[in-house]
């Protein structure tokens, strides 16, 4: 493909960028909605983004043309939480949970995270990136084009620096785009289960300083829950990660109320995820300090749980959201982040233009690159899906299926 590509033809084009859109209802106005629609492409960036009939003919010199036959176009998917290093299955665990097993009795008994961490620390560096290049392909297939990719199945240096190597490397070699995340502090690693400050000076005097050395990350999460990390300990994660340049995210309000959705806005934390046990003073608490609501939806529906985030809650409140899929072996087994718009729709209290919003402007924020991905104006990324279907209310109302037809 050259460098100028023409998108043309397009019957409805979701730029998720307001002052694109001249009219319609409110739900268009929230996706940037262009009908009979072009998007120009030049080295990557949007040069044009708008109605055909103004385009340019000046803009379109050179282009090499893709016909969208009258379909939806709308940015790459941003996928802003995953877990997708990793080594083994959990499949057994699935079968658990259906006979009535609950996901934290599982982890009690040594399932679990750290089920993952004991075959994730015995692959080798070039088997975790062969699993990790299938897994982008595959989130390619549903147009995801940017993905964040967390560490935290190693507990121990040795292994989560491995992993961070095996980010870099896919970032690299993938022709998606990756964002690293360090997540040492995912739960504590077993040999420290009777020493557990002991492991949150290994995370905060050993690691974070050493990934933070080799520029292996961009964040530091921490999952602030019962079982895992307190407040106190995962507020001391995160200001340290801070004060080496890594900037904060946060797991928290999953299983019960722990008070980390607090502590993600205290520190001003990137994104502050899950979310399912939040309530309207921490809606309000994100809103104020700009860090974006991400939920996971999946990871509620999958271990079996009926309290959803209350997606509404969070929208009223005038904080931003995002979707994701949070993809893991264990809790989320899932790369279709159109079903988590589905659920959001569903379960959560929000629109389906609002869980499209969440998807891909919404998520990019999630990352701090809002200015980069997940709109389709001007000077940002050409990543671009031309769907199946030439109504964008069709997207998550077909349920459980890929709508993508082709990812420029």
């Amino acid at each position: 493909m050259s460098e100028k590509t023409l998108v043309r033809n397009i019957g409805q084009l979701l730029t998720m960028d307001p002052d694109l859109c001249s009219g319609g209802n409110p739900s268009e106005r929230l996706l940037g909605l262009v009908p009979s629609g072009a998007v120009v492409v030049d080295d990557g960036k949007v040069l044009y983004s708008g109605p055909e009939s103004q385009l340019p003919a000046t803009v379109t010199l050179g282009a090499e043309t893709v016909d969208a036959q009258g379909q939806v176009v709308m940015p790459g998917l941003v996928e802003c939480h995953t877990h997708l290093v990793f080594a083994g299955n959990r499949a057994n665990e699935f079968q658990m949970r259906s006979l009535g097993i609950g996901y934290e009795t599982i982890a009690r008994q040594g399932g679990g995270i750290l089920n993952t961490v004991k075959a994730t620390r015995e692959a080798s560096a070039d088997e975790l990136f062969e699993l990790g290049m299938l897994r982008l392909d595959r989130f390619l297939e549903f147009g995801v084009t940017t993905v964040e990719i967390k560490s935290g199945y190693g507990l121990n240096t040795e292994t989560e620096l491995k992993i961070l190597e095996v980010i870099r490397r896919l970032g690299e070699e993938h022709e998606l785009g990756v964002v690293p995340t360090f997540l040492g502090a995912h739960v504590v690693a077993p040999e420290y289960q009777y020493r557990r400050e002991a492991y949150v000076d290994l995370v905060c005097e050993e690691m974070i300083p050493e990934v933070a050395r080799r520029k292996l990350a961009l964040f530091c999460d921490v999952f602030c829950e019962e079982g895992a990390f307190t407040v106190a300990q995962s507020r001391r994660i995160l200001e340290t990660g801070a004060a080496h340049g890594l900037l904060p995210k946060i797991h928290c309000e999953q299983l019960t109320h722990s008070g980390g959705c607090a502590l993600g806005a205290q520190v001003k934390a990137m994104s502050a995820d899950h979310l399912d046990f939040c309530t309207e003073a921490d809606a309000r608490s994100l809103s104020d300090s700009g860090t974006v609501a991400t939920f996971l939806p999946g990871a509620t529906f999958f271990i079996g749980k009926k309290r959803f985030p209350n997606g509404r809650m969070f929208k009223d409140a005038g904080a931003r959201i995002a979707l994701s899929t949070d993809f893991n072996p264990g809790s989320s087994h899932t790369q279709n982040l159109w079903l988590m718009g589905t659920m959001g729709s569903s379960y959560m209290g929000l629109t389906p233009a609002e869980c499209l919003r969440a998807m891909t402007a919404g998520a990019a924020s999630a990352l701090g690159l809002q200015k980069e991905v997940g709109q389709l104006k001007p000077g940002m990324q050409g990543d671009l899906l031309i769907l199946k279907s030439s109504d964008w209310q069709d997207i998550l109302y077909l349920y459980g299926t890929n709508p993508v037809e082709q990812v420029v």
